[in-house]
């Protein structure tokens, strides 16, 4: 499991380490360009779901579990990329 720290916020979205691996290289295509977005994940205790407004000004962090680097699904970063192009991504959460 991974874990996507946005800023200002003290806990981290806990998030599967392939789903984190597509959101990152979503994620900072978007913020290289300066395009701004949302991003919402389901709780994973099925007690609603969450959103946060992404710019580039903001400091976001990757962390994952494993070392290697995850063969990506060129299809979920499609996917994930049209998303963000209507201005937002939504990703399932892994538990804690």
């Amino acid at each position: 499991m991974g874990r996507l720290t946005y800023d200002g916020f003290d806990t981290p979205i806990v998030v599967d380490d392939l789903e984190l691996a597509h959101l990152k290289l979503v994620m900072t295509t978007k913020l290289r360009r300066a395009e701004c977005f949302s991003l919402s994940w389901r709780h994973p205790d099925g007690s609603g779901r969450s959103t946060l407004w992404i710019h580039p000004n903001t400091q976001v962090r990757f962390d994952f579990d494993s070392a290697g680097d995850p063969e990506l699904d060129p299809a979920r970063i499609a996917r994930m990329a049209d998303e963000a192009a209507f201005g937002a991504i939504t990703f399932g959460c892994a538990s804690a």
